[in-house]
C-alpha cells in the first residue's frame, strides 16, 4: 500500500474527497469507503454523519447536553459518538484499488473494529488509500501517529487555494494517493 497525505482545516477536505472519489469511479477504478458530513438544524451544527460511497448514511455523533442514565457513552466535546462502524461496515472487495477514509480522528477512534479495518486496509499492498488525518497538536492519537510514521505514507499540507485548483484529481496520480491532514 502506498499513500500520500495533506493538511488543512475547514477548507473543503470532504468536498475534495467526494470529487476525487467521483473522478476515480467515473474512470472505472473500484473505490470503496466513506466520508463524514456535518449535520445541522436551524443554521447550527448538531452532529456528523458517516456516508459511504455507495450512499448509505448513519450517525457518527450528535450534540447532547448530558449523558443518558445508565449508559456508557464516548464523548468528544459536546458530541456523543455513535457506533458508526455498523454503517461503514467491513466491506472488502478483492479487486479494490482505492479506499477512501475521511476522516481518521478522535471520534472515529472510539471504534476498535474501525481501527482494525484501517490497519488491515493500510497493510493491503494492492490498495491505495485516500484519507484525512488531523495535524499534530495537543495529545497525539496513536493510530494517526502510526499512519503518519509509515514509510509508505506521504503527508501534504493543503490550503484553500490549493483546493481551488482547476484539476484537484491530478493529486491522485498513481502510485500515490493522498491521506489528507488537517489542522
Amino acid at each position: 500500500m502506498e499513500s500520500t497525505s495533506f493538511s488543512f482545516s475547514g477548507v473543503g477536505k470532504t468536498t475534495l474527497i467526494q470529487k476525487a472519489s467521483e473522478v476515480l469511479q467515473s474512470s472505472g477504478v473500484p473505490v470503496d469507503g466513506f466520508y463524514t458530513e456535518e449535520v445541522g438544524q436551524g443554521g447550527r451544527r448538531t452532529g456528523f454523519d458517516v456516508v459511504t460511497l455507495s450512499g448509505v448514511r448513519g450517525p457518527l455523533s450528535r450534540v447532547r447536553s448530558e449523558p443518558l442514565p445508565g449508559k456508557c457513552e464516548c464523548w468528544v466535546g459536546q458530541y456523543v459518538v455513535d457506533d458508526f462502524f455498523q454503517v461503514v461496515g467491513t466491506s472488502h472487495h478483492e479487486k479494490l484499488e482505492e479506499c477512501v477514509i475521511n476522516e481518521i480522528r478522535k471520534m472515529e477512534l472510539f471504534s476498535q473494529p474501525f481501527i482494525q479495518a484501517v490497519r488491515q486496509t493500510l497493510s493491503s499492498p494492492a490498495t491505495i488509500v485516500l484519507g484525512t488525518i488531523p495535524a499534530p497538536k495537543g495529545k497525539s492519537l496513536v493510530l494517526v501517529e502510526e499512519i503518519r510514521g509509515r514509510s509508505d505514507v506521504k503527508v501534504f499540507s493543503v490550503s484553500a487555494p490549493c483546493l481551488q485548483a482547476p484539476h484537484p484529481h491530478l493529486l491522485l496520480r498513481p502510485p500515490c494517493a493522498p491521506v489528507l491532514q488537517h489542522h
